[in-house]
């Protein structure tokens, strides 16, 4: 089996999200995607995430739908800061027949060569990378790699500080997350 994994904070999980991920499942040789929920990224603060559990019952909401799409906690029994090699080794320790890949946007390649050991997880792995209106250039040692595949998914700038930010100003962000997710956020008050 092919797993793609699409890491994240999902604070919270969006329609974005799970466009991007269903697109992946649908139009590509993965056979899931996963959402691994991140503990705490080592670039982002934790101060403004909600509590892990919280944003994996969001990631639950949003996908329970879905068959090729699945929550995952993987991370929030590793070592923190999680670190995306760290993560890889123990999945592949736990499961030996799963062949894993990485899901990232065109903004986070940018950065790919500052990850911790990201020589060995392109020598591993493959990874699909959808498109983001971002500023820089990708290194020139990722162009026409052969264990990078650019998909030609829809470009969805919609981001979690966005509406995190629209539901604290009172806005409606109701179009833009999954009804379940929306009653829950809703239900507990969050981010406001």
């Amino acid at each position: 089996m092919k797993i793609g994994l699409y890491f994240g904070t999902f604070n919270p999980i969006h329609v974005g999200h799970l466009t991007i991920a269903n697109h992946l499942a649908e139009h590509s040789d993965l056979d899931q995607v996963w959402f691994v929920v991140t503990p705490l990224s080592p670039f982002k603060k934790k101060s403004s995430l909600l509590d892990n559990y919280q944003r994996l019952e969001m990631v639950h909401l949003a996908t329970k739908d879905y068959d090729k799409l699945r929550p995952s906690d993987i991370e929030f029994g590793l070592k923190q800061p999680n670190y995306t090699i760290d993560t890889l080794a123990y999945l592949f320790e736990k499961y030996p027949n799963y062949e894993f890949a990485l899901i990232m946007g065109e903004d986070n390649l940018k950065s790919f060569h500052k990850w911790k050991n990201y020589e060995l997880i392109l020598e591993n792995h493959n990874i699909y990378v959808y498109p983001r209106l971002s500023k820089g250039k990708v290194d020139t040692q990722f162009n026409d790699h052969p264990k990078i595949t650019k998909v030609n998914a829809p470009i969805m700038e919609l981001s979690s500080t966005f509406i995190r930010n629209e539901i604290k100003n009172k806005k409606n962000v109701r179009p833009i997350l999954p009804e379940h997710v929306w009653q829950f956020i809703d239900e507990m008050n969050f981010y406001r």
